[in-house]
Formats: structure tokens, C-alpha cells, sequence
């Protein structure tokens, strides 16, 4: 299986956790929810029609790259916990969300550089401005902020990881793997 599919298919699995979860949160849950479905199996089925059979001239990834990829997810994980506990510290949980959408939307930049895909910058972008629309919402005591946000972002999660994975069929350059 290519490492594009492989990352596009990663996406998408974050997506959609990120859209079941927090979807409870908000009224019409279940429209939500079965657009988000539907946005995974179009994605496993463009991966299955075009073939896990073809094959990828992308070389493979410099050692480099696979070592800032290892390092981003470490400092992904550990800045989600490591936020969270010092949010629950200072008695701001309800901004946990957003701290994880940045920080998950922050460990995409590097990608961007190390595997010369300029979408992961566009990616983390758009993760990064979710999250800070949605603690920008949490504080200011919106109704339903937190899920919005949770959701929104499972949305720039799944289509870019679509995107993705059809760009990588049409040789585009439009989606969020390529690693």
C-alpha cells in the first residue's frame, strides 16, 4: 500500500473519530455523523477502485523525514497530554479541545518541508484557525463550541485526507499525504 494512501487513510480515521465524538455535542448529531461516514467510505472506496495494487513513483522518505515525522507525532502526543494536564491545573478543561486540534493541527507543518508537500502547511493552517476560532468561542461562553470545534475539525481532516488520496490518482499534488 503507498504511504500516500496510508496517510490518507490515517486522516480520514482521525476525521471521523473526531466527528463521531463530538457531534453528540450538537444539535443534528446524526446528519453530522452519516456526512462523515459517508466522507470515510468514499475515501476507503477511491482507495480500493483505483487500486492498493498501483504503484507509487515516489521515492521512499529520506531517514530525515521519517525521524521528523517520528519526533512530530512524540511532541503531538506528549503536548496533548502534557496541555491537558495543566489545563485541568488552572481549571480550563473546557479548552482542551482546541489545545488538541492545534497542537494535532501544528505537528503537520514540519511535514510540509521534510516530505517537500507544501499541503501539510495548508493543513495545519486550517487546524490551527479551528482551534483558535473554537477556544476563541469557548471563552467567550458560545453555546456548543467545543463540540463545533471538535467537529470542524474532523470535517478539514476527512476531506483533505479525500482530497488526498483522489489528487494522488489524478498525479495533483491536493492532498494531505504524499509521505
Amino acid at each position: 500500500m503507498r504511504r500516500r494512501t496510508v496517510g490518507s487513510l490515517v486522516g480520514a480515521a482521525g476525521g471521523l473519530a473526531f466527528v463521531l465524538v463530538n457531534a453528540a455535542g450538537l444539535a443534528g448529531a446524526w446528519p453530522l455523523r452519516a456526512v462523515a461516514v459517508v466522507l470515510a467510505v468514499a475515501l476507503a472506496v477511491a482507495t480500493l477502485v483505483a487500486g492498493i495494487r498501483s504503484r507509487s513513483d515516489v521515492p521512499p522518505p529520506t531517514r530525515a523525514a521519517v525521524r521528523t515525522y517520528g519526533w512530530c507525532v512524540v511532541l503531538m502526543v506528549l503536548g496533548i497530554v502534557l496541555g491537558a494536564r495543566l489545563l485541568a491545573l488552572v481549571d480550563r478543561s473546557e479548552l482542551t479541545l482546541p489545545w488538541v486540534v492545534g497542537v494535532v493541527g501544528l505537528h503537520f507543518w514540519p511535514f510540509a518541508r521534510v516530505f517537500a508537500a507544501p499541503v501539510f502547511a495548508r493543513l495545519a493552517a486550517a487546524l490551527v484557525l479551528v482551534a483558535l476560532a473554537g477556544a476563541t468561542g469557548v471563552v467567550a461562553g458560545l453555546t456548543g463550541a467545543p463540540a463545533a470545534i471538535g467537529v470542524a475539525a474532523g470535517f478539514v481532516l476527512l476531506t483533505a485526507s479525500l482530497a488526498g488520496e483522489l489528487g494522488a490518482r489524478s498525479g495533483a499534488p491536493v492532498g494531505p499525504a504524499g509521505s
